[in-house]
Parts: C-alpha cells; structure tokens; sequence
C-alpha cells in the first residue's frame, strides 16, 4: 500500500507509531493529507550516507537499522528505530544529509512523508517538535547504551537484548532474521551467533529456521538479556508515557 486516499485516511488512534500517536488531533490532521502508508521489504535502503534523505519514515511495524559504513564497507549497527520514533532525524536538525545508512531489519508497514513536508510541519507544528525532541533523548540514551553494551557484555546476553528489541517493534512473535544479518548487528563472527542461537533454541528462548525467527519465550529472554534492554524500556515509557 502507497498513496492512496484510504491509506491517507488512516486514523490517528489506529497508529502504533508513539510519535504520531501523541500528537494532538489538530496537529495531526494538518498531517493526514500527507501522510502515506507504505510496506517495506527486509534490508530495503532508506537512505545512505551522504545522499540526500527524500523521505521520514515513521515505522509502525517494521525496524530500521542505523548504521555506520566503514571505508572497507563494514557496516556497523549504532541505533535502531522502532514504532517509538522515526528515520530522518537529520533533517529536524537542520541538515538533509545522513551520515548514517538507514536499512530495514523487520519487513512491515511505516508512515511516509516527504521531507520538504516534514520540515515545514516542524517549523508549523510545535507538539511534533516536542515530541521528536524527547524521542532524539531517546534515541541517544539507546545509542550511548549500546556502545557501553558491545563493549561490556557477552554476546548471549546482547543477543537477547536485540532480539527483545525487535520483538517490541514486529508485532508479531515471527520475523524474517538471518544468522548473517544478526552477526553484523552484533559485530561478532557468523559462528558466535550461530553457537547463541542453537543453545537459546536448546532451553526453549526461541526457534530459528531458514532465516525465519520465532520468540518462544518473552520472559525467558528478558531474563537472560543484560540490563541494558530493562534500562532503555524503562527511559522509553518515562519519556512517551
């Protein structure tokens, strides 16, 4: 779905995007006409590092991976973006270049809206600013504590705390979810992930098969992630209630 006038009509309440949702019904409705529902396919690219961004994207139920590329093309996981916030901070800050790649890691549907709209509704719209003001917070409370993470903790348990993240954004306990994909995310070796996968799955956590994960166990998971995961829940609900 694109574009459409029903997808445009789409109510307010109905959103799980929490940026969106909070806006007040007024500043929402000088939004709607522009808004478009659009489905995103995994590891579909967004934008990349130092292009123009065309586009906001607020995810409803997919994921978007921010990553850093590096000159030897490694690409390394520094923030995701949920249904609690959007792609394309840059351009609130006052610039239209990203010096991240923006990729998608769970397939589903996100709000669109162009950025040429996206820059005049800040200026015109104070509630959206606010509410993307709390959400950058966020968003660098989630970055700050995944450089502290990656650095400290096991990759079992910063395995786990990934997963949880994702699962709150999919809507769903199945995604799409290579071995590959989550190793570059975690920046270990494919064999690492592989050796987590198989002993979660063993004691019941979650089930894994041709690129396709399934969460068996939510609180199991909670159990085994470091405190990192509980730490940024907890920020998220302070910060959007």
């Amino acid at each position: 779905m694109s574009g459409s006038e029903l997808d445009r009509k789409v109510n307010q309440k109905d959103l799980n995007n929490r940026l969106l949702s909070a806006l007040s019904q007024e500043a929402y409705c000088s939004l709607q006409s522009h808004l478009e529902i659009v489905s995103l396919a995994f590891k579909q690219v967004l934008f990349q590092p130092q292009e123009r961004i065309p586009y906001v994207y607020f995810p409803t139920s997919c994921l978007v991976s921010l990553l850093t590329v590096m000159t030897d093309g490694t690409a390394v996981e520094v923030g995701v973006v949920g249904n609690d916030g959007m792609a394309g901070i840059p351009l609130f800050l006052g610039t239209d270049i990203s010096n991240f790649k923006a990729i998608v890691q769970i397939p589903g549907e996100a709000i669109r809206l162009r950025a040429d709209v996206f820059k005049q509704a800040i200026a015109q719209v104070d509630t959206l600013s606010l509410w993307i003001q709390r959400y950058i917070n966020l968003l660098l409370i989630q970055i700050a504590q995944t450089s502290a993470c990656n650095s400290r903790h096991p990759v079992e348990q910063r395995c786990c705390r990934w997963l949880l993240m994702m699962h709150d954004s999919a809507r769903d306990d199945k995604f799409e979810l290579t071995q590959e994909f989550l190793a570059q995310m975690l920046c270990v070796r494919r064999a690492s992930v592989t050796e987590v996968a198989l002993k979660l799955q063993k004691i019941g956590l979650l089930q894994y098969n041709r690129g396709k994960m399934t969460i068996c166990d939510r609180q199991g998971l909670e159990a085994t992630a470091c405190e990192c995961y509980s730490l940024l829940r907890a920020e998220r609900d302070r910060l959007f209630g």
